[in-house]
């Protein structure tokens, strides 16, 4: 499981952000216990996040960041070699920033029984200024094993105290560029200790965004229907209430496969082909193979605009489904961006996200992102949160009068009118 995320100088996220899963109140209701200790106490992390904030408040900059981390681990050892420096986003808006290193480090929970690492490494334009990997087999902090360091400005770069990380570790060592990550190449070079956090990178940690990979994901969710997770799609079609009964797969040889809708009206039975349906139908359905997949795999699912062409009642379902230890039991977490704050607010059914599960961005005078739980607020346990969100009690809103868009325009018009 993901238990923490920070990254600074990346994107619109200038100084230091943090976002936490660890469940910091021990009633936090959807929090799942993660098999780890710290000085004696469980902790817990959450299944669910939802992060708001105001148009252009950097919000979609925590997935985005998330994700770049993720391409560095991927890309840099092969990707990388075929140019010169790094690719990276430092934050934009000061120009002091471009020549400060970019910031990212995760601490995951991995295997059985679950060893936590602290991942992480800081990019320049021209290379991998640190890198480092502690583990804490037995959760507590003061059995740090420290697997490796990377400091490009010492005389000896890697250092490998301990010897916790086996292998060939002077002659992977060798084999990693300036430009390039040691966890990277290692990855690529059959390092077993170390391919496990690669892998995880690559399998547990995926970013769906509206404005592209509709195609690529509408093709995944066919694939699905070739296999096992048919069933589960079809299921969680009519759940939705979108008036399909099934799915027939009409030819099975193209990739992806042909495949039209069944509708039921009344006692007759139709058929629509995949281009006939709703948009939203299409999104639904896009998202229901990452959706399963994540959830058979207990992987992180990353959803820019969640809300995006999706009914409340159907944003709400999602956020239960991971929420519920019986429908995801491998642990899967989702990972959200969204306007749509009935989503902590009180639906029918109950609250889809609890206050422990919200957090806001909001914009400095400088620019620059902050990210920030809806608990450092500290809202009342019976607080209506939807309402105290748009009074402005926790920020992460716009600040926007009701109705001076339209008065300011209709000035502007009888400005002109009058010249």
């Amino acid at each position: 499981m993901l238990l923490r995320f920070r990254v600074a100088n990346v994107l619109s996220l200038r100084d230091e952000q943090v976002l936490s899963f660890v469940a910091a109140h021990p009633g936090a209701p959807a929090a799942r216990d993660t098999g780890l200790t710290i000085d004696g106490k469980p902790v817990r992390a959450q299944p669910v996040i939802g992060v708001y904030g105001a148009n252009a408040s950097g919000k979609s900059n925590v997935l985005r960041a998330m994700e770049l981390m993720r391409d560095a681990v991927l890309d840099s050892h092969a990707e990388w070699a075929k140019g010169e420096g790094v690719p990276r986003k430092p934050f934009a808006l000061d120009s002091s920033c471009a020549a400060e290193p970019s910031f990212f480090e995760v601490d995951v929970a991995l295997g059985t029984p679950p060893v936590h690492y602290t991942y992480g490494f800081t990019l320049s334009d021209s290379q991998v200024e640190h890198e480092w990997l502690y583990a804490y087999p037995s959760g507590r902090r003061h059995t740090r094993q420290v697997w490796f360091t990377r400091d490009a400005s010492a005389r000896v770069p890697f250092e490998f105290p301990g010897d916790h990380l086996k292998g060939p570790k002077s002659t992977l060592a060798k084999l990693t560029r300036p430009n390039a990550l040691f966890l990277s190449t290692a990855a690529a070079n059959n390092q077993r200790q170390l391919t496990a956090l690669q892998r995880w990178f690559a399998d547990d940690f995926s970013l769906l965004t509206p404005e592209r990979n509709r195609t690529v994901l509408e093709n995944d969710t066919r694939r699905q229907l070739l296999g096992p997770l048919k069933p589960w799609v079809e299921e969680m079609l009519r759940h939705a209430e979108l008036g399909i009964e099934g799915i027939d797969v009409i030819a099975r040889d193209p990739d992806p496969p042909e495949i039209r809708f069944v509708h039921r009206a009344g006692a007759d039975r139709v058929t629509l082909d995949f281009a006939d349906e709703s948009l939203g139908t299409r999104t639904w359905f896009s998202m229901l193979g990452p959706v399963l997949l994540s959830l058979s795999r207990g992987s992180v699912l990353l959803v820019d605009e969640l809300d995006a062409s999706l009914h409340p009642a159907i944003s709400a379902e999602l956020i239960r489904l991971f929420n519920d230890p019986q429908a995801n039991p491998a642990d899967a977490q989702l990972v959200f961006t969204s306007h749509d704050t009935t989503l902590f607010g009180n639906l029918p059914g109950g609250r889809p996200l609890d206050r422990t599960q919200v957090w806001f961005t909001e914009k400095t005078d400088e620019a620059a992102t902050e990210l920030y739980p809806l608990a450092s607020a500290k809202p009342r346990p019976d607080e209506n949160l939807h309402r105290g969100y748009h009074e402005g009690r926790y920020g992460g809103r716009p600040s926007i009068i009701p109705g001076d868009l339209a008065w300011r325009i209709g000035l502007r018009r009888a400005g002109e009118g009058g010249s």
